[in-house]
Order: C-alpha cells, then structure tokens, then sequence
C-alpha cells in the first residue's frame, strides 16, 4: 500500500467513524451502529473507498485490545470470581446450543456435507465481545452482574472458538485431528491466562517506581501500551486470542485486583486511576477503527439477493443462531428474568469472531459463494441486532421498574 493512500483510507476511518458515531448517539442508538455502518458505506459494500489491509486489520488489533485493556481495567475481580460458574454456565451453553442447531439444520434439513455443516455450526458458536462490551459501556452497565456474566462468558467462549477453528483447519487441511496438538494447545491456554495477571501485576511496580523518576512526558502511557501489546504478543505465542492479552494487562492494573498469595502486591488505587485517565484517549482514538473494519469486512455485494436458498439458508441459521445464544441465558440459575434475557441477547453478536470462521471456511474451499453469503447476511444481521436489542430490551425495563 502506498504511503499517501493509507493516510487518506485513515482519515476516512476515524472521521466517518465519528461523525456516525455522533450521529446515532444523538438518535439514541448505540454509537457502535454508526461505527459499523461508516464501515459498511467506506468498504465494498457500497462506495469501494477502503479495503480492510493488513495494515488497517493491525490498527483494528490494537483496537480491540485496548477495549478489553479498557475493560479488564474496570472489572471488579472479586464480581467476577463470584459469576464465574454463571459465566461458565453460558459459554458451554452458548457453544453446544447454537452448534447442536446449525449442524443439524445444515446437515439434515439443507443436506450439506458435513465439513461444510461443521463450519457452519461453528461460526454460529462465535461471540463478538466487543461489540458487547461497547454496548454495555454505552448503557453504562459494564459493572452489572449480566456485564459480568457476559464478559467471563465471552471470554471462554473465545478459548473455545480459538481451539474450534484451530481443529476444523487442521481437519480441513488435512482430513484428521492431532489430539496431541489439541492438548497443548489448551494447556499453554490455561497457563497463560493464570501467569499473565500476576507478571502484569508484577511489572506494574517497577513501571510505578520509574514513572516517578522521569522527566519524559507521556512515559506511562507508552510503558502501558507496550505493555498491553507484550502481553497480546505471548497470548498469541500460547495460542490465545490476542485480545486475551490486553484483558489480562487491564486486570491487572485495575484498582479491584488481588493475588490471592499477596496481599502486599495491592496496586495503588491513584495510581490506577492515572492509568485509566491517560490512556482512554488512545484507547478512544483506536477503538473505532476496530468497529469500522468489522463493517469493511461485510462485502454484501458477494449476496445474491435474488437468491431464495441464500435467504432461505440464511434466515433459518439466524433464527437458529439467535435461539442458541438466547438459550445460554435462560439456563441460568437463581437469576431473574431480566438478566436472563439481558445475557442471552448480549451474548448474540457474531461480529469480527464469524467471519474469522467464513474466511477460513472460504478460502479452504470448504465453503462455496452460496452459503458463505449466507454465513455472512447472519454475522451482519446478529452484529447489528444485538445493539438495538440491547437498548430497547434496556428501556422496557427501567420503564417497567418506574411503573
């Protein structure tokens, strides 16, 4: 890409991201619509303006980490720990539902073979986390018992999608499944999500302890940022969403953080909020990038629209979809109905997460033009579905508590 182009692809992005952004947030719809149709309206979709490069898929990276840096940084980890086997709960729910349902209808009733009903089944099982947790932030409900619940849920639902994609590739590819691969591909999962906040927790002093010392202006931020992107880096290493590493940065350097080995490692409470006051900027300037390439990656003009198997096929995976992912909600224990349906339709968005899964399914060869433009009219609908359905679900109940 040259130079002059990208510089310009960029000032479409984060001018347009902002300006519908801003636009719908005056209409009362969440501002994470308007990103993603600035994205829609920029990429093949309908103007053509700006492909989702590899250099604007890394911006988009930085993006999402810095959201759930941003996340990670408000979460209070003892809320967690306690909605922790809630949060299990909905992603294993969350996983077989939609999965059981889209092989079946693949398979049985669409009779697709069945690597193609695999892919199927497992794009279905994908939650996009950001689009959530920016919904939820909009709202200014990230400290809410059904935030939480999503957000540990969203969490292993990623772990479970990393290892899904990474056996139907394998399968793909190769026609069989290393189970040896299969384990320590989990294992180094696991290691890593229990190392990487207590070595975190651990920098975090020394950073602490030299930033009082500089003369530089802007040190903390770039220790932080390059903190953040270390961590990303060694979740990928492990084989972990790189996203992962960013959560685990954020946790550990929140004002809530504990080891349970350690009460003398206790972080400053000033010192995370100086934190979390310099670097929302950078994490407010890079987030929007994130949700406008989700909407570049939409290239609807693949859809033949004129195709009634397409909106068939389509349809029925989105209301199967949209059942499986309500389901993990309904299936929560000593809960109340409000937050049983809040934490199913939060946990519907398909997003960045499917089309990783459409990709690699398309460009295997596993899946043809048809049911990948079926695949994605189901990641479009569910990814803007679930901020409206949010809000709407939102305003019912506040006006149903004032009555």
């Amino acid at each position: 890409m040259v130079i002059e182009s990208f510089f310009l692809q960029l000032v479409f992005i984060l001018f347009f991201a902002r300006v519908f952004g801003e636009i719908a947030a005056r209409f009362d719809i969440p501002s994470v619509i308007g990103e993603l149709v600035a994205g829609v309206i920029l990429g093949p979709s309908l103007l053509g303006w700006i492909s989702s490069t590899e250099t604007i898929k890394a911006l988009a990276e930085i993006g999402i980490i810095l959201l759930l840096f941003e996340v990670g940084l408000e979460t209070e980890i003892t809320r967690l720990a306690k909605t922790g086997f809630k949060s299990f709960l909905v992603a294993i729910v969350g996983v077989l539902a939609p999965f059981i349902l889209g092989f079946t209808l693949s398979y049985y009733f669409f009779e697709l073979s069945g690597i193609v009903s695999l892919f199927i089944a497992c794009t279905l099982t994908a939650t996009s986390i950001g689009i959530t947790i920016r919904v939820l932030n909009d709202l200014k409900l990230q400290k809410s018992e059904e935030a939480q619940i999503v957000l540990g849920a969203a969490v292993i639902d990623d772990i479970i999608g990393i290892i899904l994609l990474s056996l139907l590739y394998e399968f793909a590819t190769s026609g069989g499944i290393k189970l040896l691969n299969l384990g320590k591909l989990t294992l180094f999962i696991f290691l890593f999500l229990i190392i990487a906040p207590i070595a975190a927790k651990s920098i975090s002093y020394f950073i602490k302890k030299y930033e009082k010392k500089s003369v530089i202006p802007g040190l903390l931020p770039s220790i932080i940022v390059s903190l953040l992107l270390f961590f990303a880096w060694l979740a990928h290493l492990s084989g972990a969403p790189e996203l992962l590493g960013g959560f685990a940065a954020g946790l550990a350097l929140s004002r809530q953080f504990f080891l349970p080995f350690g009460a003398s490692l206790k972080l400053d409470p000033d010192f995370s909020k100086k934190v979390e006051h310099q670097m929302r900027p950078i994490i407010h300037l890079f987030t929007p990038i994130f949700f406008v390439t989700v909407g570049l990656s939409l290239n609807l003009r693949q859809v033949d629209w004129h195709s009634s198997y397409i909106w068939i096929l389509s349809l029925s995976l989105l209301l199967v979809g949209i059942i499986g992912k309500l389901s993990s909600g309904f299936i929560l224990p000593k809960t109340s109905p409000w937050i049983k349906w809040a934490v199913g339709i939060a946990m519907v968005p398909r997003g960045e997460v499917g089309l990783i899964f459409a990709e690699v399914g398309k460009n295997s060869k596993v899946l043809n033009d048809e049911v990948y433009a079926a695949v994605l009219i189901v990641i479009a609908l569910t990814t803007i579905f679930t901020p409206f359905a949010l809000k709407w679900f939102y305003l019912k109940k506040n006006k149903t508590v004032r009555e």
